[in-house]
């Protein structure tokens, strides 16, 4: 008797060290709030990282009871959520523009822009002097610049600057004399804006073709100091996954070396151009879902940008009435696109910015989806979309990939374009959201701001950086907090077929994320753009910290 008491007693101290036994972590993350965003939009204090993932989330007291690691962050009460997603960017362009191009954004007046690539020369003198940057929405009169002061400063450069949407350049006399470009040159689906019979040196929509065509490429090298440029911007503003909308074969190699080579940590989803040198090489491998890229869609172009009137509408412009805006490709090109695309098990996504535009995308999507599927194909921007053809993104689980700081940069000079009435059918996210039950946000960097923070605060107060105005533009149109935090995490990786693996905070994915100075989800309105990311992690590495020595 005594005997077997002894062994039950040694059993139990047995089974009590056995649980008292921590297992080790890569890192520990405590003293937080953290909001998983997953099915229940849960909220934790803590979590355990190993191998790059989350391997346990629960309160402080679980998680320091159950793991031990040599790497304990302390996060003093910061507010942690899932590494932001920007659906919707240019990330190696980006890059190029940061290194090679002189910027050009917020330049008033015109003089300011020959300032600035006046400095850019000299710090970076080249064969051409390139600029992005300018919208003449911000000049006084809002009239199209010319060629005249660029010829009077650089006779002897090619000078090529780029509006900010990127759908638009003012171009000098020398490089129109390198393309060709006369008072009778003519161009479909774009325009070269005449004075007087002769071009004025601004290209619209494919009109910039003519030009871009004889700019020097960009070299391997210099394509390489370009992402790994963009990807430390992207790290300090929060972002952990980007999307680049619209690549090529090349460059999503180049993309796939860095990051096997440890060099390139964000993770990309890369929408495919469709040349036919892309399509043959990627559509019969089917959809590639590596750790760090996602090759799975096609980008394809209905129209131009509403700020340059390319933007293809139903009923003309309203600051404009002879112009309806530029369809830049015929709807049998869209259809042979779409059943190449669909037998490949490849999604679609279609820049369409006017409603007309995304009336047409819209048809041709719901004639080969065919109603209810998984097929994830998207409009990117969505921007202007008719009462009447909202319901397809319902019918056809269309998903609609917006940038909600286009609303809060386009609202001072939209209803110009667009008229009173016909402006309500604009940015209308939450009529978008509640057709397809979800919605994925981005930036459209370097269209925009690269920041996710601006993303959030023009989602929910419609108001720009500066919290004008009061009252939010077309506010019945702002979503929630935690739809906007969703339409940043989850939503962009479900865009991408990705969201078993990252965009929220749950046993079994990527350790992806951010830390940040304040609460998203509780911080009164008005001071929600004095919050600042603190830190942020990929696979549970730091990557980025606002404090050189890496604590929050």
């Amino acid at each position: 008797m005594k005997k077997a008491l002894l062994m039950a007693i040694a059993l139990q101290l047995l089974v009590l060290h056995s649980f008292a036994q921590k297992q080790k972590a890569d890192l520990i993350v405590h003293n937080t709030t953290v909001y998983t965003v997953d099915r229940e939009f849960g909220k934790a204090q803590a979590f355990a990282v190993t191998d790059g993932k989350f391997v346990a989330v629960g309160t402080s007291e679980e998680i320091l009871a159950a793991y031990e690691s040599e790497n304990m962050l302390d996060a003093r009460g910061k507010i942690v959520y899932p590494g932001f997603n920007d659906g919707h960017s240019h990330f190696l362009g980006y890059g190029i523009s940061r290194i090679k191009k002189a910027d050009l954004t917020g330049t008033i007046p015109f003089d300011e822009v020959i300032g600035r690539l006046i400095a850019h020369r000299e710090h970076f003198p080249s064969k051409w002097l390139l600029g992005r940057g300018w919208d003449q929405n911000d000049w006084m009169g809002q009239e199209w610049p010319t060629k005249e002061k660029l010829d009077e400063v650089f006779p002897d450069l090619p000078v090529v600057i780029t509006r900010v949407d990127g759908h638009a350049i003012l171009a000098n006399s020398v490089v129109l004399e390198i393309a060709g470009i006369t008072g009778e040159t003519r161009v479909e689906c774009g325009e070269i804006m005449l004075s007087d019979g002769e071009p004025t040196g601004v290209l619209i929509d494919n009109a910039t073709e003519l030009v871009e065509k004889f700019i020097p490429p960009v070299s391997k090298s210099e394509k390489v100091r370009a992402l790994l440029k963009a990807q430390e911007d992207c790290f300090a503003a929060g972002l952990t996954t980007v999307t680049d909308a619209g690549l090529n074969k090349e460059d999503i190699q180049l993309i796939d070396s860095l990051q096997k080579a440890g060099a390139l940590k964000i993770r990309v989803y890369a929408m495919l151009n469709p040349t036919e040198e892309n399509l043959d090489f990627y559509f019969p491998q089917g959809p590639i879902h590596t750790p760090g890229l996602t090759v799975s869609s096609v980008k394809l172009y209905a129209d131009g940008a509403l700020g340059s009137r390319g933007a293809l509408l139903l009923e003309p412009y309203t600051d404009d009435s002879a112009n309806y805006g530029f369809q830049l490709h015929p709807e049998d090109y869209f259809d042979k696109l779409c059943q190449l695309a669909y037998e490949a098990g490849y999604q679609v996504n279609t820049h369409a910015i006017g409603d007309s535009a995304n009336r047409m995308v819209l048809k041709a999507y719901a004639r080969h989806l065919g109603g209810e599927n998984d097929k994830r194909w998207r409009i990117e921007h969505a921007q202007v979309v008719s009462r009447e053809d909202r319901h397809y993104f319902k019918d056809y689980a269309i998903i609609p990939s917006v940038q909600a700081t286009h609303c809060t940069s386009d609202m001072y000079w939209a209803v110009d374009r667009l008229g009173p009435e016909r402006v309500r059918t604009a940015y209308a996210y939450k009529e978008l959201l509640q057709e397809n039950g979800w919605i994925i946000n981005g930036t459209d960097f370097p269209v925009e701001d690269i920041n996710p923070l601006a993303t959030f605060f023009a989602s929910v107060a419609r108001r720009d950086m500066t919290g004008w105005p009061k009252g939010g533009f077309q506010k019945e149109n702002a979503i929630g907090r935690k739809e906007a935090i969703e339409s940043m995490t989850i939503w962009p990786a479900k865009g991408s077929f990705d969201e078993k693996l990252k965009g929220s905070i749950e046993t079994g994915k990527y350790a992806d994320f951010v830390l940040l100075s304040s609460d998203l989800m509780a911080q009164d309105i008005a001071l929600l753009t004095m919050i600042k990311v603190v830190a942020t992690y990929v696979n549970g590495e730091l990557v980025y910290s606002k404090d050189p020595s890496g604590k929050p």
